[in-house]
């Protein structure tokens, strides 16, 4: 009788086993497959443009998410509106750079959500280097004055997050001093301008700061280094409101045996405007859709509900998600797990779980499917910079796509950020991955992982660098008071 039952239950289990290689394989074919994504992502990026919340644009992205999931499928769509503390636009900006023997105007931007600044006559620029500590001790009286700050050329995911880490210390040298701007060396070259923002969570910054295009903030430098005195009238007309409103996009599939459960698969839908965002992050949000496709038209179906989000103000300190959280703290519990894309249509090269160990051995099957795709491993590794993170500060386990660099850094932010940039091929074997991934989370016996209690989160932020991260972003003290995170 022992055997007997025990042969039940290894059938029982091959069964199961042979019915989710079934279904993975299904819904893997379904997504390979032409879709209306090309579409889709071509009405996002060169028909609504770069997308700014409180904008006309982003408002009309929110239309363009609520359209494309009804038609991918979606058992209900609606919109979930949450207010940043301000608006932002950049005006004319401009600069006239002169010296004894040299005067041009250099190619410049304001760094987002930067303060105005009133136009400035003959005002020194001081060349800074890279803005390291010894160099602005250096640097004298720069009261009134222009700190130029130098760059390396961005080649790594490495020297991007260093981008992000560097400003800080400057700022407050720049404000405890009284300097009146600062110009950034782009780390682009060929005269690509980018647009970045050093503000944590929506607030306008202390300092006016511009990004110079790197060929000639270089000729700068050269004049100083040559001994001459260099001066700049700069103008930064910025246009700052008051709060605003803007919307998180919302689909569901409904989960057939424990609906209150959920899943989330998201993108953040805002995207800064030199460009029209197509790698940052218009692709992945159009993944998200054709993702809900997929499973719909595959015919699989989860267990628990999948909601597919579409965030906004990603771009001004991860509001959306942060916002998404906040609202939705109560039923944290019954989150599954988060999936995250925001890195362009380079190849997924493993899924960072957070810091978290646990929650691999019950995924290392899934990732057989993805074999086909080149591999994909699970890393217990952390991020900051995109919207898993608030989902990480409550202890919910999330999962983010790490993806090889291809044609991602150079166009970040960029001008050139634009639809033909897109390698659809690779884009369609994320959506395959997303899927199947969101599908696997969602029809598991058991969650991947518990939810992290307080001091566990902690833990793990601080096992896995995190911290140190957080820290040089500015956003390790919200963590400390109590004002992000999970209480208890």
């Amino acid at each position: 009788m022992i055997r007997k039952v025990s042969l039940l239950g290894f059938a029982l289990f091959s069964m199961t086993v042979f019915a989710a290689d079934r279904d993975t394989d299904r819904l893997i074919q379904e997504a390979l497959k032409p879709s209306p994504l090309e579409a889709n992502l071509y009405h996002l990026t060169d028909e609504v443009g770069g997308r700014v919340p409180g904008t006309p644009a982003m408002q009309r992205a929110v239309e363009w998410g609520v359209t494309a999931f009804k038609a991918a499928g979606a058992d209900s769509v609606h919109t979930e509106e949450f207010t940043m503390p301000f608006s932002w636009a950049e005006g004319a900006t401009e600069m006239v750079v002169s010296s004894v023997h040299a005067q041009f105007r250099p190619r410049l931007v304001s760094i987002a959500w930067a303060p105005a600044l009133a136009p400035v006559k003959h005002a020194r620029i001081v060349d800074v280097g890279r803005g390291k500590a010894e160099e602005l001790a250096k640097a004298g009286d720069v009261s009134g004055k222009i700190l130029l700050v130098h760059s390396e050329v961005l080649k790594t995911w490495a020297d991007l997050f260093q981008e992000y880490m560097d400003p800080g210390p400057i700022i407050d040298f720049a404000v405890k001093n009284k300097a009146a701007a600062i110009g950034f060396t782009a780390t682009r070259e060929h005269d690509i301008l980018y647009r970045h923002t050093n503000s944590a969570s929506g607030e306008i910054d202390r300092i006016p700061m511009v990004l110079l295009a790197r060929e000639d903030s270089e000729r700068i430098a050269r004049l100083i280094a040559g001994g001459e005195q260099v001066y700049a009238d700069l103008s930064i007309p910025n246009h700052i409101g008051g709060p605003i409103k803007t919307w998180n996009v919302v689909a569901e599939i409904r989960g057939s045996d424990k609906p209150d459960e959920f899943v989330v698969l998201g993108a953040h839908l805002d995207s800064w405007e030199l460009g029209t965002g197509a790698l940052d992050n218009g692709c992945n949000s159009a993944l998200v859709v054709d993702a809900l496709r997929a499973i719909k038209a595959s015919g699989v179906t989860p267990r628990r509900t999948i909601r597919f989000i579409l965030f906004s103000g990603e771009e001004e300190g991860l509001l959306g998600s942060r916002a998404y959280v906040v609202a939705h703290r109560a039923e944290l519990d019954r989150a599954a797990g988060v999936v995250i894309f925001d890195a362009g249509t380079g190849r997924t090269t493993d899924f960072s779980t957070g810091g978290r160990t646990d929650v691999m051995p019950a995924l290392q099957p899934v990732l057989a499917a993805f074999d086909q795709f080149g591999g994909v491993k699970l890393a217990p590794s952390a991020d900051a910079g995109t919207d898993n993170l608030d989902f990480l500060f409550e202890g919910v386990p999330t999962f983010v796509a790490d993806q090889a660099e291809a044609n991602y850094l150079e166009n970040y932010h960029a001008i050139s950020d634009t639809y033909d940039k897109v390698d659809f091929g690779q884009l369609k074997k994320h959506v395959a991955e997303a899927a199947t991934l969101s599908i696997a989370l969602a029809n598991l016996p058991q969650h991947v992982g518990p939810r992290l209690e307080r001091a566990q989160i902690e833990q793990t932020m601080h096992d896995s660098h995190l911290e140190d991260e957080l820290k040089g972003m500015g956003m390790w003290e919200e963590w400390v008071n109590g004002t992000r995170g999970r209480a208890k």
